[in-house]
Parts: structure tokens; C-alpha cells; sequence
């Protein structure tokens, strides 16, 4: 911040106003023009007393000899745009005016303009503190009174969350926020500032890097510390038949397992102002899966899913790896592998979690950016200490997240529980990262993070299921998961024809309302169904029979209904689709008929199929 001393002259008298900015002072011109560059003037440092009327004089603003003024830009400047032009106008000291930016530049988000999450201004409108009863034996005041064994705690008050029961290590983000914006300043001066590994651009003092690099655009060294706040401090499924169907697969196959967990956001009240990630559903993405190893592969329908879960509701809110190897098939044990003597996560986890923490940021009104950490969640399933499978819940720190995202971390190849922080090079530089740690003798030890021990990186997060259990999604019966063909699974018409003549639900709404059935009826290749389902999706999502009944009666499920029966009538037990409320519909050779290769529907009276040429018997 470099402050500039132009001198404002008049008839009259000569004052000099002092003139503050990010950029510095750059010339001085005739007055003060800023049509061209995108400034606001304002009387505080803090954004505040505006100076926008152009009729307004130096001292009808009360701007005395000697004043400070404050330009910030509207937006980042181009090459075109670092000149800030100030001077004198030739009038005299009572009629010199200042005049507002004439740019058609907008106004960046302000803090005013960015939408949180409702979660966090639910949380941000709480009192948060801790409530305390009367101590009997030391408190010696009335029931109104209060003294310092009954006042109310602050909710980042770290001896409370020490003694609670499990202890717990990290304070809630909402918390760490309240003591940034607590004390005289009421966080005045708070900002949640993102790292960044990067060298700054526009620095035009020397050649680029490689050939040049200075203390203004060289990117500060990293020292790893152990992150005090979590974003999320409590990760539910909403029942065990949501993991229970995510395990099956590794039960079938003996290979790893991931999924993105959907859900939403709600109160931890067993933290003050905690978050917790409730678990709803899970989908599985296509994959390449062995026994050590996962490999994702383009999923043609992620935005369609994220449609649909938007529609209920739902949200993206982390995802789910298993890590499991058998014991004893006999019993079911699974082993117990990742321990304090090992790791927790791998540091090659570690980067995964970092990039899809990345790729969804927590919006946030105190940082600069508009968005600081993320409430991306990460769950693993592994073996437990009673050889059972346990599911555990981390995240990583918000500077493990800036090394990702500036490709500055790397795994070690033989050992999974150290990264490795890159070296510079003529591509890229990569600014110097310590870690510290205590010697044999008990003294802290600064160390180059060449390797990283990647628990600096980690933030545990408690995973639970609850003892009463919720069902967004209230279907009894299972519809076939998607992306699980080498089981056998497949979502086609045959599998839904089976899924509904098998359920036996009489409520409508029951029967339709399965995440992998919805996502099936709006990605199928035979009839999509697409914005017609919007109804139906409103229907689960408020659980209204009434609207589920109605988009019964459309012409799309009526034409579903035809598919299944045709399709159905090719195998045993479709008979009992008529639990659907009705009685299934004939097929006759007058009636168009589906190949059972292809599903495709075929005119009546063809004898082979007109997409697959294969013969209708």
C-alpha cells in the first residue's frame, strides 16, 4: 500500500491531500479523472463515506488540508488501466470538486452481493454462545446475576470443547469466525484471505520467470500448520441401507468402490455452530476398479445428475472410497490397515480430496474472493480395530488445497503416508514449504516439506448414523444401481418391468421414490423423460402423494407402463405389475412390441427389429 502526496492549488491557497491505493501513486494530471481507469474515492479506509456527487466542493465534504482519501478499483485494472490521474482544478478551494468515475466498468461482488449457503446464514443470524447454569457451590449470586463461572462461553472457547465428551480438536468455522469478528474492532479488519503459490502477474521490473523474480510478485513460503476449524463437523448417512447397498459391490467382487455422496447441509448442535453433511443417497460414477486401485472415467451423465439432485434438494456434498481386503471370509472380518502406525490417508487421497475441495468452495462474505475452504467431505471404508468395517470422515486443510491447486504437491511413490512438495523449475515456481516437528530432545524443529508427512494435511471428521433413521427416499424396494454391469445390474426396461412387478407398495409415490430409479427414468436411451419429470421430482422431494398421482395420469408414464408391459410379457412374473393399481396391458400382434436385444419399440407386424435387425422371437 504506497501513499501518494499530490497537491491540490487554488487561487486562493494551496492544500495537499494525501491519497492512498493499492497500486500506488502514478502521475498527476489536471484533476481528479478516473473515466478511464475504473476508481471509487472513498473517506475511510474501510469502503465507507463514498465520495460520489460531482457537485459536491472539498469543503462541503469537510475535506481539510492535510486529509487522507482512500481509491480502491472497481474492477482489476488491464495494462491500459494502471494511470491514476490526480491534480488541482483551477478553481478555488471551496468550489474544488471531486468527480465520480464516468466507466462503464461494473462494480465487483461485494460482500453485500454474494450469496451464502442457507446453512451458514441460518448459523451467521445465531447467538452461538454457550449457555451455563448456576454453579452451586460457586456462585454466590441471585438467579438474575451472572459472574465468571456462569457466563456464557464464546463458542470458540477452546477449554469447553476440550472437556467435552468425545474431546473435540477443531472449532466450528462459524466459530473461528466469531473470534476473527469478536474483541473492540468487532473484525474490522478480519479477511479470510486464500493462499496462493503462484507468482503474481503484471509485474513489469524485470523479465518473467525464469530469467527474473522479486519480493513483489514471489509468492510468500508456506510454513504447514495444523488447522484449528473445520467447515464440516459431522458427517450422517441418513440410514444403513445407504452404505449397506454401496458395500455390496465390493462383497460381490472383492474390488474398491467410489461414489459422491448427495445430501445437504444442516445444524450440528452437539458443536456450537457445527455443520453437518446428512447423506441422502450415493451414486456411483463409470469406473475402473481392482482390488488396489480406482480409475474414473468421463461420466456422460454428471449433469444430469446434478440437475435431478437439484430438483430434490440435494447436493453434492463429498465422496466415498472403500479400502477394504477380507480376513476371514469365514466370519466376515475385514483388516484392520490404516492406523497411527501407517496412515490415515494416503497422500495421493490427500491430492484427490484437495482437487474436489477445489472444485466446490465454500462461498463466504469475509474473504476477498467470494468463496474461502469448502464443505467437500471425504469417507472412507475400511477395516476397523474390531475388524470391522468402520466408515471415517476427514477433510483437507485449506493449504493443502492451494498446494493442489497450484500442482505444487506430489505423492511419494513407495511411501503412501508422505507427499513430496515440488521443486522450481524453468516452468514453474514453486515457493518454499516447512513443516515442523519436535526433535528427541522436545525442541521444535523446522524441516523442508521434501518429504511432507501428509497428517499436517488432515482434518478428521466424525461419520455416524443415526438411531432413529430417515429416508428422503422412501422405496422399500431396490431399483439396479447404475454403472454396475460387471455384476449383472443393468438399467434398462427389463430390470424397472422386475422392480415394479415385484413391488408391492399400493402408494404410488413409494414406488417411484429411488434416487437410481429417477436418475434412470430421465438418462434412458428408449425414452427419456428430461423436463417432463419435474413433478414427479417435486413430488419426492415434498413427499405429496396428490402430485405423484397426477403425473401418474401423464402420457409419459403411461407410455413407460406400455414399455415395461411389452417388455415384461417376455419374461416370468410380470403378471404381478398389476400392484401398479391397474391390470397389466395385453400384448397382441396388433400392438407395437419391443426387441428384447435392444429394447428398441417396433411397428406391429414387423418380424425383426428396425435398429438391430434381430428377429422378434
Amino acid at each position: 500500500m504506497a501513499t501518494g502526496r499530490p497537491a491540490l492549488s487554488s487561487m486562493a491557497e494551496s492544500i495537499t491531500i494525501r491519497v492512498q491505493s493499492p497500486d500506488g501513486m502514478k502521475k498527476v494530471a489536471k484533476e481528479f479523472g478516473f473515466s478511464t481507469n475504473g476508481f471509487s474515492v472513498y473517506q475511510n479506509r474501510n469502503k465507507t463515506g463514498e465520495i460520489t456527487s460531482q457537485s459536491k466542493s472539498l469543503s462541503l465534504l469537510k475535506i481539510k488540508h492535510g486529509d487522507m482519501l482512500y481509491l480502491f478499483p472497481l474492477a482489476a485494472p488491464g495494462p491500459s488501466g494502471e494511470i491514476m490521474d490526480v491534480a488541482a482544478p483551477p478553481s478555488t478551494s471551496s468550489s474544488s470538486s471531486l468527480s465520480r468515475p464516468q466507466s462503464s466498468l461494473s462494480r465487483p461482488q461485494t460482500a453485500t452481493q454474494i450469496t451464502e449457503d442457507e446453512i451458514d446464514q441460518y448459523l451467521a443470524k445465531q447467538d452461538g454462545k454457550i449457555y451455563r447454569n448456576q454453579d452451586p457451590q460457586l456462585c454466590r449470586h441471585g438467579s438474575m446475576g451472572k459472574c465468571v463461572h456462569c457466563v456464557p462461553l464464546e463458542p470458540f472457547d477452546e477449554d469447553y470443547l476440550n472437556h467435552l465428551d468425545p474431546p473435540v480438536k477443531h472449532m466450528s468455522f462459524h466459530a473461528y469466525i466469531r473470534k476473527l469478528t469478536g474483541g473492540a474492532d468487532k473484525g474490522k479488519f478480519a479477511a479470510l484471505e486464500n493462499i496462493s503459490c503462484k507468482i503474481k502477474s503484471g509485474c513489469e521490473g524485470h523479465p518473467p520467470w525464469p530469467e527474473g523474480i522479486c519480493t513483489k510478485c514471489q509468492p510468500s513460503a508456506i510454513t504447514l500448520n495444523r488447522q484449528k476449524y473445520r467447515h464440516v463437523d459431522n458427517i450422517m448417512f441418513e440410514n444403513h441401507t445407504i452404505a449397506d447397498r454401496f458395500l455390496d459391490f465390493w462383497r460381490k467382487t472383492g474390488n474398491q468402490r467410489m461414489g459422491y455422496l448427495y445430501g445437504r447441509y444442516t445444524e450440528h448442535k452437539d458443536i456450537p455452530l457445527g455443520i453437518r453433511a446428512e447423506v441422502a443417497a450415493i451414486y456411483e460414477p463409470p469406473q475402473i476398479a481392482t482390488q488396489n486401485s480406482l480409475e474414473l472415467v468421463d461420466d456422460p451423465k454428471a449433469g444430469a445428475v446434478e440437475e435431478i439432485a437439484a430438483k430434490l434438494g440435494l447436493r453434492k456434498v463429498g465422496w466415498i472410497f472403500t479400502d477394504l481386503l477380507s480376513e476371514d471370509t469365514r466370519i466376515g472380518t475385514v483388516r484392520y490397515s490404516r492406523n497411527k502406525d501407517s496412515y490415515f490417508l494416503s497422500a495421493e487421497e490427500c491430492i484427490t480430496a484437495g482437487d474436489f475441495q477445489n472444485k466446490h468452495p465454500n462461498t463466504c462474505r469475509l474473504s476477498p474472493d467470494g468463496d474461502f475452504g469448502s464443505k467437500f467431505v471425504t469417507v472412507v471404508a475400511t477395516g476397523g480395530p474390531d475388524n470391522q468395517v468402520h466408515f471415517e470422515g476427514y477433510q483437507v486443510s485449506n493449504q493443502c488445497m492451494a498446494l493442489v491447486r497450484d500442482e505444487c504437491l506430489l505423492p511419494c511413490r513407495d511411501v503412501p503416508e508422505l507427499g513430496y512438495a515440488k521443486e522450481s523449475s524453468t516452468e514453474q515456481y514453486v515457493p518454499d514449504v516447512f513443516y515442523k516437528d519436535k526433535d528427541k530432545f522436545g525442541n521444535d524443529i523446522t524441516y523442508l516439506a521434501r518429504p511432507l508427512p501428509v497428517e499436517y494435511l488432515i482434518i478428521d471428521i466424525t461419520t455416524t448414523f443415526p438411531k432413529d433413521p430417515a429416508y428422503t427416499f422412501t422405496s422399500t424396494q431396490r431399483f439396479s444401481i447404475e454403472n454396475r454391469d460387471v455384476l449383472g445390474e443393468t438399467q434398462d426396461f427389463h430390470s424397472l418391468a422386475t422392480y415394479l412387478s415385484q413391488n408391492t407398495s399400493t402408494v404410488f409415490l413409494n414406488i417411484v421414490s429411488d434416487f437410481h430409479l429417477l436418475l434412470f427414468l430421465v438418462t434412458n436411451e428408449v425414452m427419456p423423460l428430461g423436463d417432463s419429470i419435474g413433478l414427479l421430482l417435486d413430488a419426492v422431494k415434498t413427499s405429496n402423494e396428490e402430485l405423484a398421482q397426477t403425473w401418474r395420469k401423464s402420457e409419459q408414464w403411461a407410455t413407460i407402463e406400455q414399455l415395461c408391459s411389452t417388455v415384461g410379457g417376455q419374461s416370468s412374473g410380470l403378471p404381478d405389475y398389476g400392484a401398479m393399481g391397474g391390470p397389466p396391458n395385453p400384448t397382441s400382434s396388433s400392438s407395437m412390441w419391443s426387441c428384447r436385444h435392444c429394447t428398441f419399440m417396433n411397428q406391429p407386424g414387423t418380424e425383426q427389429c428396425e435398429m438391430c435387425s434381430l428377429p422378434h422371437s
